[in-house]
Parts: C-alpha cells; sequence; structure tokens
C-alpha cells in the first residue's frame, strides 16, 4: 500500500481518508478500483508528438502552379538557348514542357485559400535559389517520355542552383519576396512552407559545345564566384584549382556538378545559405537526393541546423524502396531526418490503382511494431510526385487513396492537381509537370475527387488521433478496411475508429473488438451512438466512402490497454 501511495503521490487528505476506509468492509477492492483509476490517468498512448505530425503537405511545382505575375516571366531569356515554355511533343500531338511556365509566388498566394480550404496546413514548394538563364546546351536531347537526359531543359524546377543566397529572378514580384511570401501564408491562412533543398548537385557541369554562364558554377552571398567546373569533365577536375575543390572526381545524376562533401567549405556555404532562408520564413525543409551523400555529412548538416533551431523538421528524398536503407536516414547518428515513404507509394499505388486488389496487400508497409525507422508516424505518406508518373487510377480509386492517406499512420503529402486526377498516369516528360492553372483550380471546386479529399483533410485538420493517435489494426480483407487510432497523453484522449469501403457497393461493418464502451460520434453525420460493455457497433458505409467514429474520453476496454501499451514498447 504504502508503495502504492508514494508512486502515485496521494494527497495527505486522502491517505487519511484511506486509512479509515481500509477499516470498512469491500476496502479492498475500492483500493483496487482507485489504484486502477491512478494507473490509467498516468498511462500515455500516442504515436507520435512531433509537433510537425499535425501538418497536411501540398507539394507544388511552383513555376507549374499559377501564373500570378506575368512581368516576372523572362519570355525573352536565353537568346540562342532559350528558356520560356519550349515544349517536347509526341507523335501524337500531346505536349510537355521543359522550359518556364509562369508560376511565381503571387500564383501561390492568389491562391492560397484554395490550398487552405482543401484541408492543407503547409505548402512543399520547389527550390527558390537562382537557376542558369538559358536552356541547358550539353548532354542528350530530352524528348517526350523520355529519362536522365537533361539537354535541352532549363532550371525552371529550381534544382540546378548556382547561387544558394539569391532568389530566382522568374519567382518574387515587387510587393511579394519569399519572406512576405512565407508571412503572408502564415498570418492570413495558416499555412507553414516547407522549402525544397539540394546539396548534393549544382547545375549541369560540363559537355556543353559553348562556355555557358552560371552553368557549372556557384556564387557566394556577395555574388562572388567561389566555384566552377569550367566545363571539363569530373575526371578531369584538378585539386589545385580553388574553383574545382567544390567538387567531386565523379557524377551520379547525367551532367550535374557532383558536390565535394568532404570539402569543410562546402559544408559552412551551405549551412550559412539555408539558415538564411530559415530566417526569411522557411519553416521546414525537404532535402532532395538524400541517399546521394554520406550520413555523416548530413548529421553535421542537419546539428547545424537545429544548433541555431532546434527541432526543425527535416525530411528527405531517398529513392529506394527498402525500408531498412530508408530507415537508416531516421536514426539520431545519422541526422535524424524523416523520408518520404518510398515503401508506402509503392502499397498505395498497387492497392488504389486496382479497382479488384485486395485491402490486406496494403498493411506491409506501416511497421506499427518493431519498426525499422525512429518513427514510423513521422514519415511522409504519398502516392506519386513529380519524379515519377502520376498514380494512375480512376477517380474512385484518387477517392480511396486519400480517405487512406489521411486516416492512417504518417504525415499526409499530395502532389498538386491530384485533387482532380490531373495528368493520372503520366511521367516527367510526358505531362506530369504540366502548367496547373486557375482554370484547373476554378473546375476542382465541382470534381468528386477534390470534393471527398476537403472532407477527410479538413476532418484530420481537426483530430489529434488521425494525426497523431496509434494505429491499431482490425479487419483489413477485400474491400474493407477497419482500425483504431489512439491519442492520450498529458490530458487529452481522443480515439478514431476508422472503417474504409474501397469497393462499388455499400459494405456493412460489425466491431466489437477491442471496443470500448461510451459515446461514440460519427464525424461527418454527427450521430451519436451509445456502446454499452460488451456491445458492438453496426453500421453501413457506402461505395467509396469512410466513416469515422470519434471517442473523446479514456478507453476502458482492458484488451485495449493491454494492446496499446505493447504497442507502445515495440514502436521501434
Amino acid at each position: 500500500m504504502k508503495k502504492i501511495l508514494a508512486q502515485h503521490k496521494i494527497p495527505f487528505s486522502l491517505l487519511i481518508f484511506l486509512s479509515i476506509l481500509s477499516c470498512q468492509p469491500q476496502t479492498k477492492l475500492i483500493l483496487e478500483d482507485k489504484h486502477s483509476e491512478l494507473k490509467r490517468a498516468n498511462q500515455s498512448f500516442y504515436g507520435t508528438t512531433l509537433p510537425f505530425a499535425s501538418e497536411a503537405v501540398y507539394f507544388l511545382m511552383t513555376d507549374r502552379f499559377v501564373d500570378g505575375d506575368s512581368t516576372n516571366n523572362q519570355v525573352d531569356q536565353g537568346g540562342k538557348y532559350p528558356t520560356f515554355q519550349q515544349p517536347i511533343i509526341s507523335k501524337e500531338g500531346k505536349k510537355a514542357y521543359v522550359g518556364y511556365m509562369g508560376g511565381d509566388f503571387k500564383g501561390i498566394l492568389d491562391n492560397a485559400d484554395y490550398i487552405s480550404e482543401m484541408g492543407f496546413t503547409s505548402i512543399w514548394i520547389t527550390p527558390i535559389v537562382d537557376q542558369p538563364d538559358q536552356a541547358f546546351a550539353g548532354g542528350e536531347p530530352i524528348e517526350f517520355g523520355g529519362a536522365f537526359k537533361d539537354g535541352g531543359k532549363t532550371g525552371y524546377h529550381g534544382y540546378w542552383g548556382s547561387n544558394f543566397f539569391k532568389i530566382d529572378e522568374h519567382l518574387p514580384s515587387k510587393d511579394l519576396s519569399f519572406k512576405q511570401l512565407t508571412e503572408s501564408l502564415r498570418n492570413n491562412y495558416g499555412i507553414k512552407t516547407i522549402l525544397d533543398i539540394v546539396l548534393n548537385h549544382g547545375s549541369p557541369a560540363f559537355s556543353m559545345p559553348i562556355n555557358q554562364e552560371k552553368f557549372g558554377q556557384i556564387f557566394d552571398s556577395s555574388g562572388k564566384l567561389i566555384a566552377d567546373h569550367q566545363n571539363v569533365e569530373p575526371k578531369d577536375l584538378d585539386e589545385n584549382n580553388p574553383l574545382h575543390r567544390f567538387y567531386n572526381k565523379k557524377t551520379e545524376i547525367v551532367q550535374l556538378s557532383d558536390i565535394n562533401e568532404n570539402n569543410p567549405e562546402v559544408l559552412d556555404y551551405f549551412t550559412s545559405a539555408y539558415l538564411h532562408w530559415i530566417d526569411q520564413g522557411a519553416d521546414a525543409f525537404r532535402l532532395d537526393t538524400l541517399k546521394h551523400m554520406p550520413h555523416a555529412f548530413w548529421k553535421k548538416f542537419s546539428d547545424n541546423i537545429r544548433e541555431k533551431h532546434p527541432d526543425f523538421f527535416m525530411f528527405g528524398e531517398s529513392y529506394s524502396f527498402d525500408a531498412k536503407f530508408l530507415a537508416e536516414h531516421t536514426q539520431p547518428e545519422n541526422g535524424g531526418i524523416s523520408v518520404l515513404d518510398f515503401v508506402g507509394k509503392q502499397s498505395i499505388t498497387k492497392v488504389f490503382e486496382d479497382p479488384n486488389s485486395d485491402f490486406s496487400d496494403i498493411k506491409s508497409y506501416l511497421y506499427l511494431q518493431h519498426s525499422p525507422y525512429q518513427s514510423p508516424y513521422e514519415l511522409m505518406t504519398f502516392y506519386d510526385n513529380h519524379d515519377m508518373a502520376r498514380m494512375n487510377a480512376t477517380s474512385n480509386g484518387f477517392i480511396d487513396a486519400n480517405n487512406w492517406l489521411f486516416t492512417s499512420r504518417g504525415i499526409p503529402v499530395i502532389y498538386y492537381g491530384s485533387e482532380i486526377a490531373f495528368m493520372a498516369g503520366t511521367s516527367e516528360h510526358a505531362g506530369n509537370r504540366n502548367y496547373f492553372g486557375v482554370e484547373n483550380i476554378a473546375k476542382a471546386k465541382a470534381d468528386p475527387i477534390y470534393l471527398s479529399l476537403s472532407k477527410i483533410a479538413n476532418l484530420r485538420k481537426n483530430s489529434i488521433a488521425l494525426q497523431k493517435g496509434l494505429q491499431v489494426n482490425l479487419e483489413f480483407k477485400n474491400n474493407k478496411a477497419a482500425f483504431y487510432r489512439i491519442y492520450e497523453h498529458d490530458g487529452v484522449h481522443q480515439t478514431a475508429l476508422v472503417l474504409l469501403n474501397k469497393g462499388d457497393n455499400t459494405a456493412a461493418f460489425e466491431i466489437k473488438k477491442y471496443l470500448s464502451e461510451g459515446t461514440w460520434q460519427e464525424a461527418f453525420s454527427e450521430q451519436k451512438i451509445k456502446i454499452n460493455a460488451g456491445s458492438q457497433l453496426q453500421t453501413d458505409v457506402e461505395a467509396h466512402q469512410v466513416k469515422v467514429y470519434l471517442l473523446n474520453h479514456s478507453n476502458q476496454n482492458s484488451a485495449l490497454r493491454k494492446k496499446l501499451t505493447e504497442l507502445m514498447n515495440s514502436k521501434g
């Protein structure tokens, strides 16, 4: 008894009460009940407490979203190697573009309400730093549907940095700098800015028939040239030439300059550059080509950033479908960097591109127990992006995928246009990155994918269980999936029971396992159901729909609490 009282710091007045009570019948039972209540009150169950786990991310390529200011389009830029539009055309007349299309900061801000109303709380934008001012004259010419060729392409995407302190001239307007953009998004729309950053490479650096300004060059904050590939093959770089020391004598990605991670000046340069953009309002970083640089480099970089900005959130692109390999990046000794969940992407598209798939096929990537990741609940979950083919699904497939993405573990990321199945199934140079524009935004608001996405995203926006709760799977079979998301921590208690139907017919659900008694409320209809001990919840879910029942107090089901304790002890 003394151990119980000391452990739970019971007040002296209660101690006297319990001493008196101990002389009465049934004291043992009362004390045991009191001990159970105290134990429950002190238990915490959650998938993560990471603040950024509350976010839902809309990923847009700034140049391809909306042209809000035509005066910054630079339509005559490039001379013999022009940079504007530059279509590549298939034999059937289909078009993709490797030049600038006019999207800019004003296009984002003018449509921030569209993004916010859909339920998103963060925007991930492509790199904003200065790019070369011509199309690349070297390499192999890119053609419609091609890949791993940069000839004829421009830096519209932002990944060919030449001055990592300077904004590219295609993006700002007279009255709208990057800092003004981030402040307005945050203060007026409640939207954070995730900045895509590159450290692994600069611009295309060799094979040009002429010397092209900025290609293979890097400038410092004052505009001084500090690195120059000088249009020579990597193997011919001279270690004694100060301008060559920024680069490795190898290349991994076509003709891109390969940054020398072993040069201390490189780390200093990029640390200073990206601290500058945090000062200008970046709330988080997406790290490009993570796997192409060693863990030791990323550890130093992340330490440098977090020394000034503790707990600054970063996630990276490590293009791999091996969970153990991806998980290495997430470990503290390697920088504690979250990753895009490519393993999950593979499972998600497999299930939702195929109407005849089985929901049981989606579970393998979750790693809810004994996970190789530092935390599976902090991964960025997605089904497509700018570097791969867009998901090739029907409208119902997109609806089902979004219902899953916004209720299951992880931080959801949606690529611009997926709310209307924009260019579904197309790859990078076959339409994946085509211009979106205000016409598609206007059309989106009547699209069933947009309407369904807005519904489930806004629910997640207001549900801590869906954002951060432990996931407890119940049923995954045929077209049905049922699971709990449970968050009980620091006096906040919420359980979400998620019921998904990806089939063409109404599905009946009967839930009894781990079901706690109490009043559950269906989130969309607000219908309330009283559950007594030992009873079950029965409901129908219409075709390609979701129901979410919420319980806003602590779970009393002893079997569930045992399962939650097991999950808490075996998450990683």
